[in-house]
């Protein structure tokens, strides 16, 4: 298939774009650069250096769209709303009135579990309500309630996958964000000497030690799922899939295994809670599995920070 990546430069858009070229695909990539990188463009694919709301040209002759491009940073949507509005759903919106005028009508959207708020339950369920907390949340749901809308309106066939953290690293490919919020990059930089430790937001949460359970999948098992979520993509339907590994490890528990795979002390510094941080995030993956037949392969954390050490340690 011909296929457009938007924000394919980016950590998971580049890994998704190197499994597509390895899979045969004719593959462009569009990205403005503004939070991507230039080298992160596998080879074997065409670049294009463009915003989401210049993307018209682009699509002529795709078969889909598999869509990274947004702006992703909670605190800066907190202060910044109006920018993650227009991009996020404002440029999706352009996005999809160029498809339509290119007669593209399949897209697969990287969504996120920050649509779902605090939870009621964990492991969190599609079915479960939606109640973001923030404006990166609130303008990623609206991305997929605008999907469902074109899909019974225009046919339009559409798959979002909705997900916490990725982590890990995919042969070059890795985590190189300019502002870095991820817990695993930053403890990792520690051990790199780029911080002299990593905080521990609170260690009083209702967890087995304290501190807060998060969902991680490795990028190489997210990616895949994008792959079949492509050839799940049906005219007239907007599906929605959860991506987890099934079970969450704690800040802690992330801090241990790191000091294990780098050999480093890592120190870690406890502060108070962050407002807002609900002590557990797991999403279900049981109906991904089920429909799509997708589970993650490299479950363990212990995995995940070994791929990801070593390539920063490889690439710098």
């Amino acid at each position: 298939m011909r296929l457009l990546v938007t924000g394919g430069a980016g950590y998971v858009g580049s890994v998704v774009a190197a499994q597509l070229v390895e899979a045969g695909h004719e593959v462009t990539v569009l990205d403005d650069l503004s939070t991507g990188h230039e080298d992160a463009v596998p080879e074997g694919a065409r670049f294009v250096r463009a915003s989401i709301t210049e993307a018209h040209d682009a699509l002529d002759g795709m078969d889909a769209v598999l869509h990274f491009a947004a702006k992703s940073l909670v605190g800066e949507s907190v202060r910044e709303p109006g920018r993650y509005w227009a991009a996020n759903l404002g440029g999706t919106l352009a996005l999809l009135d160029a498809m339509r005028d290119q007669g593209v009508n399949r897209i697969v959207f990287s969504s996120t579990a920050a649509t779902y708020g605090e939870p009621e339950r964990s492991p969190i369920q599609e079915s479960d309500p939606t109640r973001p907390s923030n404006p990166y949340g609130a303008s990623k749901l609206a991305v997929d309630t605008a999907l469902s809308a074109f899909a019974r309106v225009r046919g339009l066939g559409a798959v979002s996958l909705r997900y916490f953290n990725v982590a890990g690293a995919y042969g070059r490919y890795r985590e190189r964000h300019t502002i870095e919020t991820h817990l695993i990059p930053n403890v990792l930089k520690v051990a790199t000497g780029e911080r002299a430790s990593v905080s521990v937001f609170g260690t009083d949460y209702p967890t087995p030690d304290g501190t807060c359970v998060r969902d991680y999948v490795h990028v190489a098992d997210l990616s895949q799922a994008h792959l079949l979520a492509l050839d799940a993509v049906t005219p007239g339907e907007h599906k929605i899939y959860n991506l987890g590994s099934g079970a969450g490890f704690s800040v802690r528990e992330v801090i241990s295994v790191c000091r294990e795979v780098t050999g480093h002390e890592i120190p870690a510094v406890v502060e108070d809670r962050r407002p807002g941080d609900p002590a557990v995030l797991v999403a279900s993956s049981a109906r991904i599995q089920r429909e799509l037949g997708w589970k993650a392969e490299r479950p363990g954390l212990r995995d995940i920070v070994s791929d990801a050490w070593e390539a920063l340690s490889r690439n710098g």
